[in-house]
């Protein structure tokens, strides 16, 4: 079969079946197309994306901008590894560090790497820094919590699909009750080799579940009280997705290391970062740490145009403005509706909790309506729909979204 001959849904969904591994359950649909807040399957019917690749599409599909920097850096030079230096990593690292408020940033390619990267610079400070004996730093984490699939993020995660028969598993983490600061204090009291504590400002995995307010910022405090570092995941929640450029800043809360990844590149390319001050970065040196792609000069291009993108179509404040009316809009048929509990989020961040099991197909079934009626969104934790569309949309399209989520939500329980 020729790579360019025009294929049907069904045959593309059967040649993943066939040749690709089974590690995803999609929503039956083949998109061919993006552009904005819409996009095509190879049949041509128009959808709304309400998930934006899990927040990678901040931007919107195919941004003008980023793609054409892509495109231009793509023509002139791709790679060149770390063993030289490039005249596009310097201007890039600059534009993000001052963008975030850190001295330094150290670029990776995919959020789980990201993670991955925090946790080792956070190991490697404790050592050198905190003087925790070598092998016995303990990092805090949250149940429900969602960081990537790697060997050593699934070692502190709960859920037993994304864990089942992959131990051993890798030790030196601590799990407590999310959005609990007496547990966390707790924590950090009973074990003085705590280096770290890693968490979701904003579980999105975990079905949008927003911490009570001041959660955040009381947390920063008791990390500071206990020379703990507070590293907040921003891979989701961050690029202005829930009407801050971080979701941290809602409460004023400067992360000790900072998480980014998905919009950071707007979503045409993989590219995440770490960033943290002086005092915490220099204990990565040469050898330590690094990634052949990580920092090319395509990236460099292509996450400067789309931090460029966030600032200059002032997204972060679209997406408060149009995150409040759309759960304005869902709170106004909930009373009414027996099928759903509540709408729940942050911006542009948002779901809907099902009153049905988490084992139940209530909250897919919903999906594969929204998807017949224009609108593709996907189940998180059995019984929750994450909402989560480009933040270039606009109040018409927002409210036309509400309408069919709202139509489709009436007929579902009719």
């Amino acid at each position: 079969m020729a790579v360019l001959e025009h294929l049907t849904s069904q045959q593309a969904i059967d040649l993943e079946n066939k040749y690709g591994a089974h590690n995803y359950h999609p929503l039956p649909v083949v998109l061919s197309r993006g552009e904005g807040v819409y996009v095509w399957d190879v049949e041509g019917k128009k959808y709304y994306d309400f998930l934006s690749a899990y927040s990678a599409v901040n931007q919107g599909h195919c941004h003008p901008k980023i793609v054409g920097a892509m495109v231009e850096q793509a023509r002139t030079l791709t790679l060149t590894s770390r063993a030289f230096y490039n005249d596009m990593l310097g201007k890039y690292e600059k534009y993000a560090a001052e963008t975030f408020g850190f001295d330094k940033l150290l670029p990776m390619n995919t959020g789980a790497e990201a993670v991955e990267t925090a946790l080792k610079i956070c190991r490697r400070w404790a050592y050198q820094k905190k003087g925790i004996p070598e092998n016995q730093a303990k990092i805090i984490v949250c149940e429900n919590n969602f960081h990537g699939r790697t060997t050593t993020i699934i070692s502190f995660s709960n859920d037993e699909v994304a864990r089942e028969n992959y131990g051993p598993y890798t030790e030196g983490f601590v799990k407590i009750e999310y959005d609990n600061l007496t547990s966390l204090e707790n924590a950090l009291k009973s074990n003085p080799h705590v280096a770290g504590f890693l968490v979701e400002p904003i579980q999105g995995e975990a079905g949008v579940y927003v911490p009570s307010d001041g959660y955040l910022k009381e947390a920063k405090a008791l990390c500071e009280k206990y020379n703990v570092l507070f590293i907040a995941d921003e891979v989701q929640t961050g690029i202005a997705r829930t009407g801050k450029m971080l979701a941290v800043d809602h409460e004023n809360v400067k992360p000790d290391i900072l998480i980014l990844g998905k919009a950071l590149s707007g979503g045409v390319y993989p590219v995440s970062g770490v960033l943290a001050n002086d005092h915490i970065m220099e204990v990565i040196t040469p050898g330590s740490h690094g990634s052949t792609f990580g920092g090319n000069p395509v990236a460099a291009a292509v996450s400067t145009a789309a931090l460029e993108v966030i600032k200059e179509e002032n997204l972060a404040q679209n997406a408060e403005e149009l995150g409040e009316l759309f759960r304005e809009e869902l709170n106004k048929f909930i009373p009414s509706c027996d099928l759903v509990v509540k709408v729940r989020g942050k911006g542009l961040l948002n779901a809907i909790v099902i009153n049905d099991t988490e084992d139940s197909s209530t909250a897919w079934d919903i999906c594969m309506a929204l998807k017949e009626n224009g609108l593709l969104a996907k189940p998180t934790h059995g019984n929750i729909i994450r909402f989560a569309p480009p933040l270039v949309m606009n109040r018409e399209q927002l409210m036309d979204c509400a309408s069919i989520i709202i139509k489709t939500l009436d007929e579902f329980s009719k």
